[in-house]
């Protein structure tokens, strides 16, 4: 029982289970689901954050538990870590806008955000690559999407930097 959870767990549900790119799915279904928890539900950024906390903390254990026993320690079924990278940069530009929320911006920013993420989670530059190639276990296969999720707020920052100077 506890190990079929655990499956659902760093599955997503299942989501992992598509035969054909399962971590961008995984990716739009958190963009999805966050996106109904920000602007459908209007849920508290601090239960969200919680929730987000609670995910990334048991994955490490999760993700140990999945991949124990297996010679691939960065199975593709396993889309949890894509939920925590993708999470990142979506819930600091929800922070960043505080309680004024516009949807249809919102849906232009996921959709960059989404595809950046899923960009640098394949193309894997340094730092990502790093761990994906050195840390055969857990916390490589988290580490690299939390760092993916990092370069995506990096990039618009300097789109924002980059706009400010040269586009008014």
């Amino acid at each position: 029982m506890i190990k079929k959870i655990n499956i659902l767990f760093v599955t997503m549900f299942g989501i992992g289970r598509i035969p054909k790119i399962p971590g961008t799915f995984g990716s739009l279904a958190t963009v999805i689901l966050l996106y109904i928890f920000f602007h459908i539900l209007n849920l508290s950024q601090i239960i969200i954050f919680l929730f987000l906390i609670i995910i990334f903390l048991f994955s490490f254990k999760a993700v140990a538990i999945h991949i124990r026993d297996n010679t691939n320690k960065d199975p593709k079924e396993v889309v949890i870590d894509e939920f925590i990278g993708q999470s990142i940069p979506i819930y600091i530009y929800e922070i960043s806008h505080g309680t004024e929320k516009s949807s249809d911006e919102a849906i232009i920013f996921y959709s960059v955000c989404f595809i950046l993420f899923r960009l640098f989670d394949i193309v894997k530059p340094f730092p990502v690559n790093f761990f994906d190639r050195k840390f055969k276990n857990s916390f490589g296969v988290i580490m690299d999407d939390v760092f993916a999720g990092f370069y995506v707020i990096l990039s618009l920052i300097c789109f924002m930097i980059f706009k400010s100077y040269f586009i008014q």
